[in-house]
């Protein structure tokens, strides 16, 4: 009994751990941030995308209730920001000031540990909270939260999902240093699992929404169903391929600055896959 109720507690703990790194929802907790945690932590991840996605579109129904489409867009996108703190926006603004200084790889690496934000990461911060804006704006205007545009609370399960496939997927490029380094141990079972988590939490969502499809814009049913969750795995799988290869060539390996800006540039190109699907409805 023992022995049980202590393994349920580490796995709590290692549960706490992903919602209180990758958020900013209070809870209240001490945890003693060790390797194993870090590592087992990751298995949660989806979990944690899924709260925000539910979350995210509490917020939208909400807001496109008592506003226009673009002051609730903006209001949408500020929310999404503060429930990470901008832990991927740092993320991406770092890598983006050296995979773009094109400076030889080393220097690159010591660009990105630099704390201060250059030209570019600025640049390319601005422009990916305004294509990020306007795809929430699009999806609000047509008509709020309540049809086809719940899929938008999907995205941060898969956009975190591949977070995790990234660290066991692509070597690590610094050595011994960076946050990055404690996830070193996830190993391809980590990733299983959390792959079940987010096959799990996005059927979940799938069966808690069906009922809020407009029937005149499209008639839910299995195969749709179905057809939701393979589209979310395979793009996000392909995406992520895609930018964690780019980005592994330019750097010799990932950094935690690199998974933050994954999660992001996936968050937005999936947005951005919704966005086409329901305007061609």
């Amino acid at each position: 009994m023992h022995t049980t109720r202590t393994v349920l507690l580490d796995w709590l703990r290692a549960c706490i751990a992903a919602f209180q790194f990758l958020t900013r929802l209070p809870i209240p907790v001490q945890i003693d941030y060790t390797d194993r945690v870090f590592r087992r932590s990751v298995i949660f991840y989806p979990l944690a995308g899924f709260v925000i996605g539910l979350l995210l579109l509490l917020a939208g129904e909400g807001l496109s209730l008592v506003l226009p489409a673009m002051p609730a867009a903006v209001l949408l996108l500020g929310f999404w920001v503060v429930l990470t703190g901008g832990l991927h926006l740092d993320g991406l603004m770092d890598t983006a000031d050296g995979i773009l200084s094109h400076r030889p790889r080393e220097q690159m690496l010591e660009i990105m540990k630099d704390s201060r934000v250059g030209a570019m990461g600025v640049i390319v911060c601005v422009l990916h909270l305004l294509l990020k804006f306007s795809l929430l704006y699009t999806l609000l205007g047509t008509g709020g939260m309540g049809s086809v545009c719940f899929l938008l609370a999907i995205v941060p399960i898969w956009s975190r999902w591949f977070m995790v496939a990234a660290i066991y997927g692509w070597p690590y490029a610094r050595r011994d240093s960076g946050l990055g380094s404690f996830f070193r141990g996830v190993t391809k079972w980590h990733v299983t699992m959390s792959g079940i988590v987010a096959l799990f939490t996005t059927t979940l969502f799938v069966t808690m929404f069906s009922t809020w499809l407009d029937s005149s814009v499209i008639s839910f049913s299995l195969f749709y169903g179905l057809t939701i969750i393979f589209s979310f795995a395979i793009g996000t799988i392909l995406i992520g391929w895609l930018l964690a290869t780019y980005i592994s060539r330019k750097l010799g390996g990932l950094t935690g600055d690199t998974y933050g800006a994954l999660n992001e540039l996936l968050e937005t190109l999936l947005l951005l896959g919704i966005t086409i699907f329901v305007t061609a409805l």
